[in-house]
C-alpha cells in the first residue's frame, strides 16, 4: 500500500513538472502578474487588438475609432469605469509609433484619463512589443505583461495571450523585431492586412487550447485579446449557438401561443448566424471534442476593435462578468446574445451597446472548481 502511494505521488509530481515544461511562459505570467484586488463596486471595462495605425487605407482601426472614441469617452468614462486595454493597440509591424500617435493623439490623454476612476493598465502584445525599446512612449508608465485580480479567494489572470504561440516571432519581443522588417516592407505596401494568428483558424484554436488547460490545471480564469475572437466561459460564438439552440429545442415543447412563437422566431435567427459561421470556416471551435463534454468556464476573450460589423469588450462590474457588443445603428450587427435585450442608445449618437452574455463571477468559479 505505501508503494502504491508512493507511486501516486511520484505521478502527480511528474504530471506538474510536465505540465511546468508546457506552460512555462504562461506559469512565469501567474507568478509575475500585477495584483488588483476587485470589490463590490469595481468596475472595469477591458478592450484588446486595436491595431492602431497611421490613418491610411492600410489602417484597420479608423473603420472603429470614432466608435472606439465615443463609447470610452460618452460611455465608459462618466460611469466611472477602469481601463484595461489588453494588447496590439498600436500596430508596431506595420507602421511607425510616431505616425500612429500623430493620426490618433486624442486618444492618449483619454486612455491615461481613466487612472481617476481607478486604474488604466495597458499589456503588450506581439504586434506592440517593439513598445518595450520606446523610452518615449506615452503610455510607458503604464505599460505592462500581465494583472492578477483577485476575487474573494479566486484569481482572474489577464495577459494578451501570444505568450502561448508556439511561433517564437509571437511569443518574443526579440524575434518580433525581424517580423517588423518584413511586414512594413512587404506587407504594407502590398495590402496584406492582419496576418496574425487571428486569420489561422488552427493557430488560434491551439493558443485557445494551450491556454484554457493552464487555466484548468491553476484554477484560475484567464482573460486574453490577441485571437479576436470573443470568448465567454470558453465558448466561442460558433459554441454558443450550438448551445443555445439546444436548449431552445428542449423548451419548446413547454411553450404554447406567443411564446412559442417567439421560440420557434429566435430558433430561426440563430441557425442562420451557424449558418453563416460555418460558411466563413469557424468549423473549430472549443467544444470540438479536444476539451471535455462540459465546457470549462476558465477562458475569456474581449475580442477586438476592428469588426467589420462593430466591436466587442468584457466588462466585470461588482460580481459580474459580461461580454458586450458596441456598433453603428447604420450597420447591421452580428452578434448572438444569451438575454434578448433591447439594445441602449448612446445618447446623442447613432452608437448602440448590447449585452451578448454576463454571468456572476461566484458562478463562473462554482462551475470552475467542480468541473475543472
Amino acid at each position: 500500500m505505501r508503494n502504491l502511494r508512493n507511486l501516486g505521488f511520484c505521478y502527480g509530481q511528474n504530471m506538474m513538472w510536465l505540465h511546468r515544461r508546457k506552460h512555462p511562459r504562461l506559469a512565469q505570467l501567474l507568478r509575475s502578474a500585477l495584483p488588483i484586488q476587485l470589490n463590490e463596486s469595481s468596475k472595469i471595462v477591458i478592450l484588446s487588438d486595436l491595431h492602431m495605425g497611421d490613418g491610411s487605407r492600410f489602417d484597420e482601426f479608423r473603420t472603429n475609432a470614432e466608435l472606439v472614441y465615443t463609447m470610452l469617452h460618452n460611455y465608459y468614462h462618466p460611469r466611472h469605469f477602469s481601463l484595461v486595454l489588453n494588447g496590439d493597440i498600436e500596430e508596431l509591424l506595420k507602421f511607425p509609433l510616431y505616425a500612429i500617435e500623430t493620426q490618433w493623439n486624442e486618444f492618449y490623454p483619454l486612455f491615461r484619463s481613466f487612472q481617476h476612476n481607478g486604474f488604466f493598465w495597458k499589456t503588450w502584445g506581439n504586434h506592440d512589443a517593439p513598445l518595450l525599446d520606446e523610452k518615449e512612449y506615452q503610455l510607458s508608465d503604464y505599460l505592462l505583461e500581465s494583472l492578477k485580480f483577485h476575487y474573494k479567494e479566486e484569481s482572474l489572470l489577464l495577459f494578451h495571450g501570444h505568450q502561448a504561440s508556439v511561433f517564437m516571432w509571437e511569443t518574443f519581443p526579440m524575434v518580433s523585431h525581424l517580423a517588423v522588417l518584413i511586414l512594413r516592407y512587404l506587407a504594407k505596401p502590398t495590402g496584406i492586412k492582419n496576418f496574425s494568428v487571428a486569420h489561422n483558424s488552427r493557430r488560434r484554436f491551439a493558443v485557445e487550447k494551450a491556454i484554457y488547460e493552464f487555466s484548468n490545471r491553476e484554477k484560475i480564469v484567464s482573460i486574453i485579446g490577441h485571437t479576436h475572437r470573443p470568448l465567454f466561459e470558453s465558448l466561442s460564438k460558433l459554441d454558443f449557438l450550438n448551445y443555445k439552440i439546444e436548449d431552445l429545442c428542449r423548451h419548446y415543447p413547454t411553450t404554447i401561443g406567443e411564446e412559442r412563437s417567439t421560440v420557434r422566431q429566435q430558433m430561426q435567427t440563430m441557425k442562420k448566424e451557424l449558418e453563416a459561421c460555418y460558411q466563413q470556416g469557424k468549423k473549430i471551435g472549443l467544444r470540438s471534442g479536444i476539451y471535455h463534454t462540459l465546457t470549462i468556464p476558465s477562458l475569456f476573450n474581449s475580442g477586438c476593435t476592428i469588426g467589420k460589423r462593430g466591436i466587442t469588450a468584457l466588462e466585470i462590474e461588482g460580481n459580474t462578468i459580461r461580454l458586450v457588443g458596441w456598433y453603428n445603428s447604420k450597420e447591421q450587427p452580428r452578434f448572438a446574445t444569451n438575454h434578448n435585450q433591447t439594445p441602449h442608445q448612446l445618447a446623442s449618437t447613432n452608437y448602440y451597446r448590447t449585452i451578448l452574455n454576463e454571468e456572476p463571477l461566484d458562478y463562473i468559479f462554482s462551475r470552475l472548481h467542480l468541473l475543472a
